[in-house]
């Protein structure tokens, strides 16, 4: 366990740095350009990169020692935000306010790409739960790998508001490469008692997607769990395009930022409450019940243009994602073998994450000229203006109102089908074969 918390503070160091210049980067631009489509491409990206990247990083992390592939996801980001940091001090201040400059798209590319490269230790840390922590403490253990994340989410969206209202990006960069340098000197003090890599086969230098299939197809309902976790992400991709420039039509950027800060509280609170009382013996129905409260949640949170009920019901949404996020990694750690869980979660990154830049591509297109027009000159004016209130925010509005609804009807069909009832099954029936063995 000490060695297990102290990989979980580096990689809370490093996910602060990669969330920091993610969430700067967004807001800067937003500001720079005051346009929706560039943060939707940036969204779209963002989440395309991972969806390519994730079949290859799975496999780095099989191939190598965990240790040795976190260092290298480090390595990667401090090179790649040493390259933005020297193309933000050569370039003149009012090319980035041009939402079509190659220059401001080549230092978005090269920012985005340094936090991205931090993908390599969230599938590591994973298959290092399995490894250093016993069967009946995983899920508490990704209880708090979800509380980690939700301080470096909170932590980051505080200071990336203030760093780019008050300082600018010059010393966001600064920050970035600082903490990005600590954090790799620290992982190369700290000792993971891995003495090599299991390979139990022939692919494992390989991407090997072939046999990744198959040790999902050996365990039905993965698959679908997997599938359904890409839909809702697909989903997702909405409020990952457009929720910045919906709150900050309501507050300025400072306060958007600090806002932030509060509302990852939700992560922590989450993640501390699975680490506290673990997700039950049925972590699949935990998973739906939660995913059900979250479009729910999502159908009201802009029904009105508050930013209090924004705030309340983003709150409650981000305290059941660690909850989403650890039943599933706790049901693939149980059912997956270990020489194999480093494809597969990078498997399920890359095709659950390959929805969201479809979504992000489209939606701000949509947005800016269905949903905006509909609410500010359109029929939605007389249809629903007089309670829903009028103009470009309300149209960003109704766009999330609409997403909740198609998301809470697609999971109460998918929480009906065969595909449920046999992970579930498989689930329960792997649980008692382990106590039978013990």
């Amino acid at each position: 366990m000490k060695t297990f918390y102290a990989i979980l503070a580096n990689s809370l160091a490093a996910s602060l740095t990669n969330n920091l210049v993610w969430f700067a980067v967004t807001f800067w631009v937003y500001l720079e350009t005051k346009s929706v489509v560039a943060t939707s491409i940036m969204a779209g990206v963002y989440t395309g990169t991972i969806a390519i990247t994730g079949f290859f990083l799975g496999s780095l992390v099989d191939r190598y020692k965990k240790k040795t592939a976190m260092i290298v996801s480090s390595v990667g980001s401090l090179g790649l935000y040493v390259l933005s940091f020297f193309i933000y001090i050569a370039t003149p201040r009012q090319v980035f306010t041009d939402p079509s400059s190659p220059i401001l798209w080549a230092f978005i590319i090269l920012s985005l790409l340094g936090a991205i490269a931090g993908n390599i230790r969230s599938i590591a840390l994973s298959t290092l739960v399995t490894f250093l922590i016993p069967e009946d403490g995983r899920d508490k253990a990704n209880g708090l790998v979800g509380t980690t994340n939700g301080v470096s989410f909170l932590v980051a969206s505080i200071f990336s508001g203030l760093i780019i209202g008050f300082l600018g990006m010059f010393w966001m960069l600064v920050s970035a490469l600082g903490l990005t340098l600590l954090v790799l000197v620290h992982l190369w003090s700290v000792s993971i008692p891995e003495k090599g890599v299991v390979h139990t086969e022939d692919h494992t230098r390989r991407i090997d997607i072939r046999g990744t299939i198959q040790a999902l197809n050996a365990m039905p309902g993965l698959f679908a769990l997997i599938f359904f976790n890409t839909f809702n992400n697909f989903l997702g991709g909405v409020f990952m395009s457009l929720m910045d420039a919906y709150g900050l039509s309501l507050v300025s950027v400072q306060t958007w930022g600090v806002l932030w800060g509060f509302l990852s509280l939700g992560f922590i609170i989450g993640g501390l409450v699975v680490a506290k009382k673990g997700l039950g013996s049925q972590p699949l129905r935990t998973l739906f019940l939660s995913n059900i409260t979250m479009w729910v949640l999502c159908i009201f949170f802009t029904i009105h243009e508050s930013i209090v009920l924004l705030t309340v019901g983003l709150f409650l949404y981000l305290c059941l994602i660690p909850v989403v996020e650890a039943a599933e990694q706790t049901i693939m750690q149980k059912l997956i073998p270990p020489e194999r869980q480093g494809r597969v979660f990078g498997f399920a990154q890359s095709i659950e994450q390959a929805a969201s830049p479809l979504t992000a591509f489209m939606i701000g297109p949509i947005a800016e000229y269905i949903f905006i027009p509909f609410m500010t000159t359109g029929a939605g004016v007389d249809l629903i203006g007089n309670w829903f209130g009028t103009g470009k925010d309300r149209g960003l509005a109704l766009l999330f109102t609409v997403t909740g609804l198609i998301g809470l009807i697609v999971t109460v069909i998918a929480m009906k089908s065969n595909a449920y009832k046999t992970l579930s099954e498989n689930y329960q029936k792997q649980t008692a074969e382990e106590l039978v063995d013990q």
